[in-house]
């Protein structure tokens, strides 16, 4: 009998144990799926509104039914309780009130929508795009938009290995160029043509029709200078990528590859654009984001966690100080 008793309560724990091991790997696999986070304080008694002040709007990232919702919370308490609307995205970007929105769209092939929303997070526009989102901005005024997808499914790690489509919108005068490939490009001051031409991670000056980005030819990147008017661009400087311009439009946040290593290729930096002169932030960690600026002296940004999602972080843009966690289980943040 002893014996019986023995066998039964084992056969008992092989169970549970096999029925905790698939619904761990069934978590893993889809954190929509998961049980919410206990940690993460949500205010259901507000909306998200992007035309508050003193907001930090992002991605959620915390497991459950919110996992990739926009999100928002105050500046002043950023790891305070937040609030969670009904859209979804895989990268959000918010600008004098207005939104964009960048999203994976059903289908055989990867393919992907930008999504334009009000204040009130109200579709008022929406693009259909090739390949799988990356990245998305808009300009100071919110009049001009950007946005990055793969198309290829690889990711920045390897050199040459990706294809890229970036767009830029013209909302004003509701002016498309799906695919910008194919600006004339002066590379140290000469047309440049190649058939490896990419194009990634836009931002844009006030005033709107200028804009930075990174280009890829030859095997290397590129910082350039673009105007919309004028419909040209021209490098600046070798190795510098996803760039951000700050608030006053005198210096650059953007990665630099400082490393061969696929695990840890990358190092945040500022560029003053005066001086050309350009300062390694105290982020040693790898950060594979376009950062955006939440004020003159900071610069944001997310990391992948051990949860399987990310965080957002903040350093300042001076390259003293250390980093320090804003909004855990978090991405693509900016500010109202």
């Amino acid at each position: 009998m002893t014996k019986r008793i023995l066998l039964a309560l084992l056969t008992t724990l092989v169970l549970a144990g096999a029925a905790i091991t698939y619904t761990v790997h069934a978590m893993g696999e889809r954190p929509d799926r998961q049980q919410a986070d206990a940690s993460v304080l949500v205010d259901r008694s507000g909306a998200v509104r992007l035309d508050e002040p003193g907001r930090l709007v992002f991605r959620n990232t915390a497991p459950g039914p919110d996992h990739g919702k926009v999100a928002s919370v105050s500046l002043a308490d950023p790891t305070g309780p937040r609030r969670i609307s009904a859209l979804s995205c895989d990268r959000f970007y918010v600008s004098a009130g207005a939104g964009l929105c960048l999203a994976s769209a059903p289908g055989p092939l990867p393919s992907a929508v930008a999504v334009f929303v009000d204040k009130e997070l109200r579709e008022v526009r929406r693009v259909e795009l090739a390949g799988m989102p990356n990245r998305a901005k808009l300009s100071p005024d919110g009049l001009m938009a950007s946005w990055t997808t793969f198309v290829t499914g690889d990711t920045y790690t390897t050199p040459g290995t990706f294809s890229t489509r970036t767009g830029i919108m013209d909302r004003a005068q509701d002016q498309l160029y799906s695919n910008i490939e194919g600006i004339p490009l002066l590379l140290a001051g000469e047309r440049h043509h190649a058939e490896d031409i990419n194009y990634w991670g836009v931002t844009f000056a006030r005033g709107n029709k200028h804009f930075y980005a990174t280009v890829a030819t030859g095997g290397r990147t590129h910082l350039v200078a673009g105007d919309y008017d004028a419909w040209e661009a021209r490098t600046l400087r070798e190795n510098a990528e996803c760039p951000s311009l700050s608030p006053d439009g005198t210096r650059l946040a953007f990665k630099k590859r400082v490393s061969t290593d696929g695990a840890r290729p990358w190092r945040e930096h500022v560029l003053d654009l005066a001086t050309m002169t350009e300062t390694p932030l105290a982020e040693t960690r790898s950060v594979d984001d376009q950062a955006a600026w939440l004020d003159a002296r900071t610069v944001a940004y997310s990391l992948p966690n051990e949860r399987g999602g990310s965080d957002v972080w903040a350093v300042p843009a001076d390259g003293s100080g250390a980093p320090r966690l804003l909004v855990p289980s978090g991405a693509s943040p900016s500010s109202t």
